[in-house]
């Protein structure tokens, strides 16, 4: 095949940050842009600053103890990694979390990888909800064998009925040698759009569906210990704890969820490390893997130095530092948008998470108002049609608030919202 002639040349874009190299680089602040996902930079040098103190002890360990950790890793990651993450999580969830349970990864992207590639049958139907992460559609969509099936969404969680039938009409032998026939790859809390959690029932439904007809659900973790309505409370209890726990208890059970984590959002988005709790029929898939034993462990020398994070308490004090600093971020963001939003508009402020999910009048274009707000007053979000697989959302906005203190939250969301007064004013008198 040919390919084009762009395509056939050498091409070097400079870039030092996945942000660089564009007009809407977050760092330089030339356009308000409020759709980076991501923590900010005075965030990120409390983060390195712990880095250095647990590198500087664990070179100091590895120099003495036969250097292993700069050898080929176990596969699913080293006993002394699970056992630490464990310990942070059980404290983080206030629940239990079995060190068996976990495999280590380079974060939730690849974990998503390689439940696609490991576990799912090349044919395989993946169910996504109406509004999900606009990356993961774009992972997904890379196994171009599979069909992805999207599902209608409700205020506290996916329509079972819809999700049912849809099941039904798609069910298929998975080929030999692969767990799944199907996927359901979703973000039970403080979910990606929308901010919301699944409500008891739906996520009971869901369990009850996904062993009735040996589905795996997929649950993007990342945000499950970014809680901020109170920070004394557990957070909402993960879909994967209320299935594992029926391990040993229900005759026939084989366990039909994976929790999906990382640490891109707790400790740093760099540092490319994440986990999977899975039931043990996974874990055993995972453990051999071809791409995980030849590689030894999904980035194995960081695994080390964030044990020594964890076992320092400094894992915990970072967690800590963004939590405060989120719900900070959050609140300044939702007070902006109760003052200003023009009637019309609606929203509703998340207990946790990175976003807020705007809904503008069914007739307004959220793709061209971001285009009139980012050419008139500098100011930039992410349209709802970038997170629909059958580019629906239309008038829906995302905004997020982790990356910017607090005071340019407030100049820019009003300024957001003085744009969408003049454009709803625009839009009713062209109407």
């Amino acid at each position: 095949m040919e390919g084009s002639t762009a395509t056939m040349q050498r091409r070097e874009v400079p870039m030092n940050h996945l942000f660089d190299g564009g007009a809407l680089n977050v760092y330089d602040q030339q356009v308000a842009n409020l759709s980076a996902g991501a923590p900010g930079p005075d965030l990120l040098g409390k983060s390195a600053q712990f880095f250095q103190q647990a590198t500087e002890e664990r070179i100091k360990y590895e120099l003495k103890n036969s250097s292993f950790l700069f050898q080929y890793g176990p596969s699913i990651g080293t006993t002394e990694f699970r056992k630490s993450l464990a310990s942070f999580l059980a404290d983080g969830y206030r629940s239990e979390v079995n060190m068996s349970d976990l495999v280590q990864t380079s974060g939730a992207t690849n974990g998503l990888h390689l439940i696609l590639s490991t576990l799912v049958d090349l044919a395989g139907v993946i169910f996504v909800d109406e509004y999900t992460y606009m990356i993961a559609l774009e992972t997904i969509a890379q196994f171009n064998t599979m069909k992805i099936v999207p599902v209608p969404l409700d205020e506290d969680g996916p329509n079972i009925a819809t999700l049912q039938a849809l099941i039904d009409q798609h069910r298929f032998e998975p080929t030999k040698g692969k767990l799944f026939w199907g996927v359901y790859y979703t973000m039970p809390t403080f979910h990606n759009p929308t901010g919301i959690v699944f409500s008891e029932a739906k996520c009971q439904q869901l369990i009850k569906l996904a062993r009735a007809t040996d589905i795996l659900i997929a649950c993007d973790d990342v945000y499950n210990l970014l809680h901020y309505a109170d920070p004394d409370a557990p957070p909402p209890k993960r879909l994967f704890a209320r299935d594992i726990a029926d391990l040993g208890r229900v005759e026939g059970w084989r366990g039909n969820v994976i929790s999906n984590g990382s640490f891109s959002k707790i400790l740093s988005p760099g540092i490319r490390l994440g986990w999977m709790e899975c039931p043990p029929r996974c874990v055993e898939a995972f453990r051999n893997s071809g791409v995980l034993m030849s590689g030894g462990a999904a980035n194995n020398y960081t695994g080390g130095v964030v044990a020594t994070l964890i076992q320092m308490g400094l894992a915990r004090r970072q967690l800590d530092h963004y939590r405060a600093n989120y719900a900070a971020r959050l609140g300044a963001m939702a007070e902006t948008l109760q003052a200003h939003l023009p009637a019309g508009c609606s929203f509703r402020k998340p207990n946790g998470g990175y976003f807020v999910w705007i809904r503008f009048p069914s007739h307004i274009d959220c793709a061209e108002f971001n285009r009139y707000c980012l050419e008139k007053y500098r100011v930039s979000a992410i349209p709802g049609v970038r997170f629909s697989f059958a580019k629906e959302a239309r008038h829906f906005l995302r905004l997020t608030f982790a990356f910017h203190e607090p005071d340019y939250l407030r100049r820019s969301v009003r300024t957001l919202c003085e744009a969408a007064s003049e454009y709803l004013e625009i839009a009713a008198s062209t109407a």
